[in-house]
């Protein structure tokens, strides 16, 4: 399974906090008056960061903050990866799938994960730590195989370097990149 392109429908109040409502007013007052929207990406960032992903609730709240239709906020939230239409575990693997990666085993090392973990591509564990994504490149063809983990890449993996890291994140000694 890859990257849904409809976010799951939900009905669910959302309420942000005081801080992240803080975070984006002052990412919206980066920008002129009347192209507020072009704060669409921070917010939808914003909002995953504190809610771990983007409800449809959540992209009529921001779409509300901007004062714009949600249409325009579902159009960007579904056209880019990052963004999590649906629950995702603590830590979420996203493998480049891309010619580069592929040539040299981003295919197997997708298998791999998904053996080691007992999950396919979309998937969360039982546990809530893993989920499994594939991405359309993330920009490290020289590097491959490539991972992204929460904002932090992980590059030349083999089999043995993802089983490390898999143990690494599940002992929570792998600090989050910055956002």
């Amino acid at each position: 399974m890859s990257h849904t392109t409809q976010p799951i429908r939900t009905t669910e109040p959302v309420n942000f906090s005081e801080a992240l409502l803080g975070k984006m007013d002052r990412a919206i007052q980066q920008f002129p008056e009347g192209k507020q929207k072009s704060a669409i990406l921070t917010l939808l960032h914003l909002a995953q960061a504190e809610l771990g992903w983007i409800s449809v609730p959540t992209m009529d709240k921001i779409a509300e903050i901007l004062h714009i239709q949600a249409i325009e906020v579902y159009e960007v939230a579904t056209f880019y990866t990052m963004f999590h239409l649906e629950p995702v575990g603590k830590y979420v693997f996203e493998v480049c799938r891309t010619g580069p990666c592929m040539l040299v085993g981003s295919d197997q090392l997708i298998e791999h994960i998904g053996q080691r973990l007992n999950i396919g591509v979309g998937e969360t564990t039982e546990d809530g730590l893993f989920t499994l994504k594939t991405a359309e490149c993330l920009g490290g063809c020289g590097y491959g195989p490539l991972l992204q983990c929460r904002h932090r890449f992980h590059e030349h993996l083999t089999p043995e370097k993802v089983d490390a890291l898999i143990e690494q994140y599940r002992q929570g000694t792998i600090e989050p990149g910055a956002l």
